[in-house]
């Protein structure tokens, strides 16, 4: 069996952990703090900064792994080509992970080498550079860090007074050491959706049915799937999916999100990982979660089909306050619910606005899809933590 180095022990890192331990893989969690969710469900963990490289390439060293799977996006991520050099396989590739742990590089690789439509974009280092590119893009407009996570800098501008205070944000939601931001024009959308998109080494890139999702602060709140789309539009999103992850290469499940608008799909963002809003297949919406999805195709077990089995949705459980030390009461009012489900992530701390649970619904694929979001919702509202 494989041994695989996690970089990043978050949620996301731990069901793709439990789905590894369920197949008899070996797991070692890494991130920067101990106790992380991943490190509870794995064979071993490691505490180090990602983005020290020579602390990187110890552990590396240490555990020689067959696989090197990134979770986050703070890793001194250029280390990786030596890395598959040496016979790691990367997932999904040295450059896939390289790339879109920038939003710079993946920006311009859909934009400018393949020619996907985005929201014209520019980039800014410094608070006057942004004021300028504020006012080539124009108003509103919505400002990013080019390395950060679940939401974490991101902020709309929509008057000139907002410029400072966007720019001040985004450095401060900032992972990693690049100090620059990205700059979307407002694309007048009517929705998002996630397509998560999984490439093979020797079989046919599939795709999961569409995901949507509300996000606030940048950070989503529900994902329900199936997201409504036409015929027309899917086979669009799945099209620039299909050219953007090929680009990339390698295998495994990418998150590959877009904007649903009456001119067409724009191109936003991908993930070469588990996606946050793919925590809806939890809901047992598909014959394989997401997770399941990109071990297997990591391993280079063959997927013959990804199949939709019913709706379903997830509510995100958030806290409210800082704390060491976090409980919770209310899991059993979840747990009598009908066609309902919920999951602790364990993270050891809190603060406003952190994930610390999702609750997941699911129904027949008859059922409208409002009703089960409006389920998970009100069962995430059930849980209380307590600081």
């Amino acid at each position: 069996m494989s041994k695989i180095l996690l970089l990043g022990s978050g949620e996301l890192g731990k069901e793709f952990a439990i789905a590894a331990q369920r197949i008899g893989q070996t797991v070692i969690a890494v991130d920067s703090y101990e106790n992380a969710p991943a490190m509870q469900v794995a064979h071993g963990f490691e505490v180090i900064n990602m983005l020290d490289g020579d602390a990187l390439d110890k552990i590396v060293a240490k555990h020689k792994p067959d696989f090197i799977v990134p979770e986050i996006e703070a890793i001194r991520t250029e280390r990786f080509y030596d890395y598959e050099k040496s016979g790691i396989t990367v997932v999904p590739s040295a450059k896939a992970a390289n790339f879109t742990m920038n939003r710079k590089a993946v920006r311009d690789l859909a934009a400018k080498e393949l020619g996907l439509k985005t929201a014209n974009y520019r980039y800014a280092t410094t608070s006057s550079a942004l004021q300028k590119a504020v006012s080539e893009v124009g108003i509103p407009c919505v400002v990013k860090p080019l390395m950060s996570s679940s939401g974490k800098g991101q902020s709309t501008i929509k008057s000139e007074s907002d410029i400072e205070k966007a720019w001040n944000y985004a450095v401060e939601g900032s992972r990693g050491d690049v100090v620059e931001v990205i700059v979307e024009a407002f694309v007048k959308f009517n929705s998002e959706i996630t397509l998560l998109t999984v490439t093979q080494n020797n079989n046919p890139t599939l795709f999961c049915a569409p995901i949507g999702h509300r996000q606030e602060r940048g950070d989503y709140q529900e994902s329900w799937q199936p997201a409504i789309i036409s015929d027309k539009d899917l086979f669009e999103a799945q099209d620039m999916a299909e050219k953007v992850t090929e680009a990339l290469g390698g295998a495994g499940l990418f998150g590959v999100e877009f904007f649903l608008a009456d001119d067409g799909v724009y191109f936003s963002e991908l993930s070469p990982r588990p996606h946050d809003t793919g925590m809806v297949t939890l809901a047992g919406t598909q014959n394989f979660n997401e997770f399941e999805l990109h071990l297997r195709a990591i391993l280079s077990f063959p997927i013959f089909e990804i199949r939709l089995e019913k709706t379903g949705a997830s509510a995100v459980i958030l806290a409210t306050e800082n704390s060491q030390n976090p409980t919770y009461s209310g899991i059993e009012n979840i747990a009598a619910l009908p066609k309902t489900d919920f999951r602790i992530f364990g993270k050891p701390t809190s603060r406003s606005n952190r994930r610390m649970g999702v609750a997941l619904t699911n129904d027949t694929l008859e059922t409208p899809i409002e009703e089960v979001v409006n389920r998970a919702k009100a069962a995430a509202a059930l849980v209380t933590l307590k600081y």
